[in-house]
């Protein structure tokens, strides 16, 4: 340390003593705020753009701030440095990105699996499991079942998979497989796997078994019981190549929703290490899907401030793709069915109040019109009873009740959200992914009504995410999709075009950005400390090559971060030309 910092001190305590007088007051004030402060700023740094896009109300515009301890202690506008100094400085700033809705073990696995997205075919598939497996001689054993993510039986002429369709060749006999439709709620296993289960197959409640080797919601448990769980060493690595992943594209923050007690063990290990480079809000989920297990959960927020567990995770129904969201009237496009409910009412209500009343936070899953319904109900029973005769937009503001997804919503039930102020969860890009059979589905009525509303939630504060692996997690492809509703990996709606899909519900990019930012904070109880670069914020920014609010509307799919900072420390640089080795 500077020689100059020692000197410094005697002259910085009489300063003080000239100014308050007495020891005693000095004593305190050494022990206090007031000294802290005067030591901290210090040992802070500083930082100049071009520009800083703060979305904070004080100062929205900003070109330089300074960090101390990991959190902005300065923003402000430069007017000392000189012309030459400023037209020197490069880059734009936007605060940290959050996800609000994500898998963060899932993730890593999916980038240690066969990646089966855009697979239009059966054949597309075999070519993917047999290039996986000629480089992954372990996968497929007893111990390491070879996993993937990412079929979708529309893309096989509309019927559903079988485990036969599995037996490729010679190198998949007796292997064990087991691959996550596109939506992971329905699973994929091969022959080997079978073998496994018991015989004849249980009925399970709120699941489906369509096809020989293909469990849907929860029927999965029937085989999940079976597989071997990855252990430690490798969760480990799923963690660390899912974060660093992460950072590289802006994503500083996450809403996880939905982590076993025996998975919080290991992140609450794990956050104290240089590694840990993303900040986790963690959704509890019991190994009983939809129960209660106040034994095994416990509220987390690390002295770092890199994971926080207050909150639960419940599931009203499954997915639109596999007709297992819940509705209200039966799909269009298959009369017989109106989805799977995971969990009837009164347990969903039950719950719903069990966890808040210790202390929990609540988000339920639903897609469908008929779960909506369901965790509207479970939220207002819980308002009832939680704040007799207060107000339930009042009540909510301590709560602070989540829908996961908000995809299919009545009319009558978006009007009580209003009123009692429930926060929904929307990903956007589930809208472009799903609305090639969404209408079809759903018909033209509920579509227009009832389906993937965006800007009609607006006033609610709406959390943007991903719900990665299910999507890719890039921000800015969601927000392409919330501004423009077409897909960010072709630039076209549903009919081919680029006018959009119900572009009634777009948004701006302003307010696409705030769903990525100040709403998930607000949602995680991290308001002011989140999502904005303010005095008291984490010190976790974003480096882009132009202002996001310039960025033309179609090359916002293509956009690439530049830097990305997590407690005022780089976690990721985009390599230049100076990183790329030379010949000779």
């Amino acid at each position: 340390m500077s020689s100059l910092f020692w000197l410094s001190i005697p002259l910085l305590l009489a300063a003080i003593v000239y100014q308050v007088g007495t020891p005693v007051l000095v004593a305190n004030l050494i022990s206090g705020n007031i000294f802290f402060n005067i030591i901290s700023n210090i040992f802070s740094t500083t930082h100049c753009y071009v520009s800083v896009s703060t979305l904070s109300s004080t100062l929205p515009n900003a070109e330089c701030f300074s960090v101390s301890n990991g959190k902005f202690s300065r923003v402000f506008l430069d007017q000392t440095s000189f012309k030459i100094t400023k037209e020197a400085r490069t880059g734009h700033v936007i605060p940290g990105l959050w996800d609000g809705h994500g898998h963060l073990v899932q993730y890593g696995e999916l980038l240690d699996s066969v990646n089966l997205f855009g697979a239009m075919s059966m054949d597309d598939v075999r070519r993917l499991l047999i290039d996986y497996k000629a480089s992954h001689k372990q996968a497929g054993t007893p111990e390491q079942w070879l996993r993937g993510i990412g079929w979708d039986q529309a893309n096989f002429e509309g019927r559903w998979p079988i485990a036969p369709d599995l037996e490729i060749n010679d190198a998949f006999e007796q292997q064990y497989v087991m691959l996550d439709r596109v939506d992971v709620h329905c699973i994929w296993v091969s022959e080997a796997v079978l073998a496994l289960l018991p015989s004849p197959l249980p009925d399970v409640t709120g699941g489906e078994i369509p096809a020989k080797g293909v469990f849907c919601d929860n029927a999965m448990d029937v085989v999940m019981q079976y597989y071997p769980r990855p252990n430690k060493e490798r969760k480990t690595k799923f963690v660390q190549d899912a974060m660093w992943e992460l950072n590289k594209l802006g994503i500083v923050g996450i809403h996880d929703a939905g982590v076993f007690p025996a998975e919080l063990d290991l992140y609450e290990e794990l956050s104290q290490g240089k590694d840990w480079n993303v900040r986790v809000y963690a959704m509890m989920e019991c190994e009983t899907r939809n129960t209660f297990c106040p034994a095994k959960a416990r509220k987390i927020a690390t002295s770092n401030e890199k994971l926080f567990v207050r909150s639960v995770k419940l599931f009203g129904d499954g997915a639109l793709g596999s007709w297992g969201s819940a509705m209200i009237e039966p799909y269009s496009d298959k009369n017989s069915s109106s989805g799977s409910l995971l969990v009837n009412a009164t347990t969903l209500s039950k719950l719903t109040l069990d966890w808040s009343t210790a202390g929990y936070q609540v988000n339920i899953h639903a897609i469908g019109d008929l779960a909506n319904r369901l965790a509207v109900d479970a939220f207002t029973e819980a308002f009832e009873r939680l704040c007799p005769g207060q107000d339930h937009r009042e009540c909510q503001t301590q709560r602070r009740f989540r829908i996961e997804h908000s995809q299919i919503i009545h009319p009558d039930d978006q009007q009580r959200i209003f009123d009692s102020g429930i926060i929904p969860s929307i990903q956007p890009t589930h809208a472009t992914s799903d609305m090639a059979y969404a209408e079809k589905r759903l018909g033209r009525t509920r579509t227009e009504h009832e389906a993937y509303r965006m800007r009609s939630l607006l006033p609610l504060g709406p959390v943007f995410g991903s719900d990665f692996p299910v999507e890719p997690a890039n921000v800015f492809e969601g927000i392409f999709a919330a501004v423009t509703r077409r897909s960010p990996q072709t630039g076209l709606d549903a009919d081919g075009g680029t006018e959009g899909w119900y572009t009634e519900e777009t948004v701006t990019v302003r307010q696409a950005l705030e769903g990525f930012t100040i709403h998930p904070a607000y949602a995680a109880f991290l308001e002011g400390k989140a999502g904005v670069i303010q005095p008291g914020a984490y010190a976790d920014w974003v480096v882009l090559d132009d202002p996001i609010d310039a960025i033309d509307i179609e090359s916002l799919r293509n956009v690439t971060v530049r830097e990305t900072w997590v407690g005022g420390r780089r976690v990721y640089k985009r390599p230049g030309p100076e990183d790329i080795p030379r010949n000779g």
